[in-house]
């Protein structure tokens, strides 16, 4: 299974962003607009960096109770985007109730649930009260998840074997916490990996923010990733 990559456009400014997204034009495909930036610059901010030719990961994590989520979900699909994450932890009847507005207003839209974020690890998890590992966690909600007809996981790469066990096979997995092997840790990313070993493990997608925005050429240090992946 090919595996792509996506740029974290996780920039405090769009002034900032500018010169990173024209250098890479033409180079990836995908860009994820997160929280911080979606707050800041609104729906419009999505239509310029769609107008610039990338396919639009929206990444807005909706947790709320299932009638405001489809609403949320209603409201972003004239959007010009092809993901769209809502925490699994808000329970099988919210996805479902997202996955019937999805359904309805743009078919086409991938929704991703998030399982556990990559900067929580078993303690961290237990600090909230929940008993089981990281890994038993993300596997029900997967399950979870699969269950209420998403067909995309936001996962940690350390859990995408399991996930390809458990769950079926068209399941999309996208990997936030992926750094190259020449980059050290820093960040606050717990559970990490390599972009050919995500790859390896059965990643669709990889979601790489700092090494691209940070290197001196984003377009070169895209590149080494994209043919990392290639090689795999």
């Amino acid at each position: 299974m090919p595996c792509d990559l996506i740029l974290a456009l996780d920039v405090p400014t769009r002034e900032e962003a500018a010169p990173i997204l024209r250098q890479l034009r033409g180079t990836l495909r995908w860009v994820k607009i997160g929280l911080q930036m979606f707050t800041a610059y609104g729906p419009n901010y999505v239509w310029e960096i769609a107008g610039m030719g990338f396919n639009i990961f929206l990444d807005l994590k909706l947790h709320d109770i299932p009638n405001t989520v489809a609403k949320a979900v209603e409201s972003l699909a004239p959007l010009p985007i092809q993901m769209l994450t809502l925490h699994t932890a808000g329970g099988g009847e919210m996805m479902r109730a997202a996955k019937e507005a999805q359904r309805k207003h743009n078919p086409k839209l991938l929704l991703l649930g998030v399982t556990v974020l990559t900067s929580m690890d078993s303690a961290g998890l237990n600090e909230i009260g929940i008993s089981s590992s990281s890994a038993e966690q993300v596997a029900r909600l997967g399950g979870l998840a699969a269950e209420a007809g998403l067909r995309g996981l936001v996962c940690s790469p350390l859990e995408v074997t399991l996930l390809r066990q458990k769950l079926p096979r068209d399941m999309q997995l996208i990997t936030p916490g992926i750094r190259p092997a020449n980059e050290q840790g820093g960040d606050d990313q717990k559970r990490v990996m390599s972009p050919a070993d995500a790859a390896r493990a059965g990643s669709s997608y990889i979601v790489v923010g700092r090494p691209i925005l940070k290197a001196g050429d984003p377009a070169a240090a895209a590149r080494a990733i994209l043919t990392e992946l290639g090689s795999v």
